[in-house]
């Protein structure tokens, strides 16, 4: 069993600061990538950051230069630093692991239950 475990969510004013925690526990295989996500109502599940095999990394246009992604590889947490919040970074955010099992090399992807950020105008 594998669990996601997100934390550091909360409402902060335009141009604030927030840092994202996701824990992974469990059955841990290979992480193949850990990363986030938000979506806000009425809208699909929308890529933020990614970073693979801890070490590459992407990011979504809008949040280049201003969201930072890294991971702990001893505690299999990633974060998501994220300033110089936006009204429009409001949304939930969700962060994801894919694990690549060894014996079949089959990938599973895992979601934590969300967090809300909220940034205010």
């Amino acid at each position: 069993q594998v669990q996601l475990v997100e934390s550091g969510g909360g409402l902060v004013q335009a141009g604030g600061s927030l840092r994202l925690s996701c824990a992974a526990s469990g059955t841990i295989f290979e992480i193949s990538s850990m990363g986030w996500y938000r979506q806000t109502p009425g809208n699909q599940r929308d890529f933020v950051a990614i970073i693979i095999r801890g070490e590459d990394i992407e990011y979504e246009d809008s949040v280049k230069g201003r969201f930072t992604i890294s991971q702990d590889s001893v505690t299999n947490t990633v974060y998501l630093e994220m300033s110089s919040l936006k009204p429009e970074d409001t949304a939930v955010y969700y962060c994801n692991m894919a694990l690549k099992r060894f014996s079949d090399e089959a990938y599973y992807y895992y979601w934590g239950q969300g967090t809300q950020v909220t940034v205010s105008s």
